[in-house]
């Protein structure tokens, strides 16, 4: 999937002296749709950035991993669930102060297990709007893509 052209830039981006471009990371993130509709939604852990901000689970990509392989270990890591298919549904840019990262968002709606807090996060199942906050810079562009959606077909997030 080629990157997205405009780039969400948050707290003032990564504003460098020097001209040289920040690498970038690779992020796939999963959007857990249960079947009452309801998305899931974990707290960042206390010691990463953005502690306590509320957003879709998913991580960073390895070496020669695809986004579906990467958020399958992910999600088995930190939350213990095992996901069926989950194809790139949409992608976005975000500059964080920290990171340059493109977050690439697959719909999630078959998965096996109980869920579990591995890394000491809170977790809630929401529909729109959310009620959880704060919500994560990277997240706000997914809930508005998910109302879209909803309107568009009629349904409700």
């Amino acid at each position: 999937m080629s990157r997205p052209e405009s780039v969400l830039v948050v707290d003032g981006g990564g504003t460098q002296e020097s001209a040289s471009p920040r690498p970038v990371t690779e992020v796939a993130v999963g959007i857990l749709i249960d079947r009452e509709g309801r998305y899931l939604l974990t707290s960042r852990p206390v010691g990463k950035a953005y502690a306590g901000y509320w957003e879709f689970p998913g991580g960073k990509l390895e070496a020669g991993e695809s986004v579906e392989q990467a958020l399958r270990r992910e999600l088995q890591e930190e939350i213990g669930v095992t996901i069926g298919e989950a194809p790139v549904w949409r992608d976005a840019m975000v500059d964080y102060p920290h990171a340059l990262v493109h977050l690439q968002f697959c719909k999630v709606t078959a998965w096996s297990g109980e869920l579990h807090m591995r890394e000491g996060q809170s977790h809630c199942w929401e529909r729109l709007p959310v009620t959880c906050a704060p919500v994560l810079p990277g997240t706000v562009p997914v809930l508005a893509w998910l109302a879209e959606e909803a309107l568009a077909t009629g349904g409700q997030g």
